[in-house]
């Protein structure tokens, strides 16, 4: 099974990118490519509402939280499903990571299906403790992630 979100710019920004979601032996992959971001580190959350029409891409809620735990780093103690880390971006504007989980599905139950969440690009680094956003600051990318079965 994959899914993908087309990643536009928000926030004034230039950021474009794709997010691959695919599942093989009960994990589901992210593999995420950006390109036209500031250098530096940007958080990236699954947020809730798979909704990007808001300039400053808000309309995609809070970060996608089905255990209603508290935010942190992806698989420490504490985090949200939509927790997925920091994207290093180089001085040519391009950045990308994979991340796995088990916790994801892809056409699966509500509380682990990736598909009608949004992938949000952040315009700073998650400090991983800021309660609940890890102090990301604004929203500079969003996609929908949608099924491609």
């Amino acid at each position: 099974k994959e899914a993908l979100a087309l990643i536009d710019a928000r926030s004034g920004s230039h950021v474009k990118g794709k997010a691959f979601f695919t599942r093989i032996d009960g994990k589901v992959t992210l593999a995420l490519i950006v390109e036209g971001a500031e250098p530096g580190t940007h958080a990236v959350h699954l947020h809730e509402k798979g909704d990007c029409s808001a300039p400053d891409a808000t309309s995609a809620g809070g970060h996608w939280n089905p255990s209603t735990d508290a935010h942190g780093k992806f698989g420490s103690e504490h985090f949200h499903h939509g927790d997925i880390g920091n994207l290093e971006v180089g001085a040519d504007g391009k950045g990308s990571m994979t991340i796995s989980s088990e916790l994801w599905t892809i056409g699966g139950a509500p509380e682990t299906d990736v598909v009608g969440h949004a992938v949000i690009i952040h315009a700073k680094a998650d400090d991983f403790t800021t309660q609940p956003t890890g102090n990301a600051g604004g929203r500079v990318g969003c996609g929908v992630i949608e099924s491609k079965q």
